[in-house]
């Protein structure tokens, strides 16, 4: 019989299909899933009760799904901190280019650990840097998650249009299209775990249209419903970008990667600032799902993703922190104010989002894009126990008198405790699975290696 974990006296935001809500309710964990939720205390009698948390104060909500990160970015914060997109890459492409094993692994906890004590239950990263001789990076990343106790999509990304081709990257980062799909193809032999409560899987993931060619987005496409497992890259980002696709391959970005078979209910995009009425149909149409990123958009001057319209229209959406050198806080639960506020100043004003429909991007509509929504993004039974206790009985939060408006709108909540595969992995705003202080003193380390060593180049 599986052991149970009986949380109750907690306000709930489900984010089921009716939003459901408990004013006062109670959660049940047995093993693994989610075995009940409901108002008011646990019914009397459970057995194998081998914990009881009295969470008066907290509300209780899915665990953050975040679909859009760079762990490598971790290692080079606070640089290049006033350019777009094109010219930020451009001064960081050389750095990045030397990374190895040790940095991409502090990274990676770096990256996670912030994102972990944070309230994310559910991480994914896009790697696309893989310099030769540079070690096992994705078994590095993949290594690190596991250790955190944190459910991982790694998105095996590739570059192979290099500045010789008209792309951004130099010509030493980047991949030959041959080497890249076979490593794709091989980590996702390793890695990728098809199951219903799957800790660890792969998808495939070029970088985007400047940085690879269509061939290897036509192949990588072809490789990945071959393998039977999701696609993932950056799409219309910048004005920039448009204007690239348009000049190179006579179209714009939507309809260039309609073109090379990227568009589908097995694909999400990164960013999708400058999408016009046709591109969100096309989206729509496609199921094809979106990674809203509003911090990094706003640090890059990208612009602001017209989600009110993609949602309007049946777009899946979810939320990104995307990499820490475009938003060096590198946590998901700020996002979920930024894209309230942040959509406000557009064309819907006051009407673009609300309270609860941030929540839902960055629980329910994460788990969508990710092609995992019926196994978590909410508070159901049998869905996997990935939840979050957020303490809202604090000096920041204690007056706000609607528990879902505090946790967006407020300042960032303590997580007093978050279960993943109902596995307790944060206590108290600390991680269980992880030395922090150890972590940062890694992280700095091999940041200031990885400086030395790209200054020497």
């Amino acid at each position: 019989m599986a052991e149970r974990i009986v949380i109750e006296n907690c306000s709930i935001a489900t984010v089921d299909a009716d939003d459901t809500e408990y004013a006062s309710g109670h959660v049940v964990i047995a093993g693994h899933r989610i075995e009940a939720v409901g108002a008011g205390r646990a019914p009397e009698g459970l057995e194998n009760v081998i914990r009881r948390i009295d969470a008066t104060g907290h509300l209780v909500t899915p665990g953050l799904v975040n679909t859009h990160h760079h762990y490598y970015q971790w290692i080079t914060r606070g640089l290049a901190t006033d350019h777009n997109l094109f010219n930020w890459l451009v001064a960081l492409y050389p750095t990045w280019a030397r990374i190895d094993e040790p940095m991409v692994r502090a990274a990676a906890q770096g990256s996670l650990a912030m994102m972990a004590r944070g309230g994310v239950t559910t991480a994914m990263d896009h790697h696309y840097v893989y310099p030769k001789g540079s070690g096992d990076l994705s078994g590095a990343i993949v290594g690190v998650a596991r250790e955190m106790g944190v459910r991982f999509t790694l998105a095996r990304g590739s570059m192979d249009r290099s500045e010789k081709d008209g792309g951004l990257p130099p010509d030493f980062a980047v991949e030959t299209l041959e080497g890249a799909l076979a490593a794709t193809e091989e980590t996702v032999q390793q890695h990728h775990d098809a199951s219903f409560d799957a800790m660890t899987q792969v998808a495939v993931a070029p970088c985007s249209p400047f940085s690879v060619s269509t061939e290897l987005l036509k192949q990588g496409a072809e490789l990945a419903r071959r393998l039977g497992v999701r696609l993932h890259t950056h799409g219309s980002e910048t004005v920039e970008e448009e204007q690239f696709c348009k000049e190179l391959f006579g179209m714009g970005p939507t309809d260039y990667f309609e073109s090379a078979g990227w568009l589908g209910e097995d694909v999400w995009m990164a960013h999708c600032v400058h999408m016009n009425d046709s591109d969100i149909d096309a989206f729509a149409r496609t199921k094809t799902g979106v990674a809203h990123c509003p911090s990094s958009n706003a640090r890059l001057a990208a612009g602001a993703a017209r989600v009110p319209d993609m949602l309007a229209a049946g777009v899946p959406v979810g939320l990104g922190v995307d990499g820490t050198a475009s938003n060096e806080s590198g946590e998901l639960h700020t996002e979920l104010r930024n894209a309230l506020l942040i959509n406000r100043l557009g064309a819907h004003r006051e009407a673009a989002l609300n309270a609860r429909q941030a929540l839902r991007l960055g629980t329910y509509g994460g788990a969508q894009v990710l092609g995992r929504s019926a196994e978590i993004g909410s508070l159901e039974p049998g869905k996997l126990a990935d939840l979050v206790l957020w303490n809202l009985d604090t000096l920041a939060h204690a007056s706000i008198a609607d528990p879902v408006a505090a946790l967006v709108l407020g300042a960032a909540a303590p997580v007093t405790a978050s279960f993943v595969n109902g596995r307790q992995i944060v206590e108290h705003n600390r991680l269980l699975t992880a030395d922090e202080d150890a972590i940062a003193r890694s992280t700095r380390q091999e940041a200031q290696r990885l400086a030395r060593i790209a200054g020497q180049s």
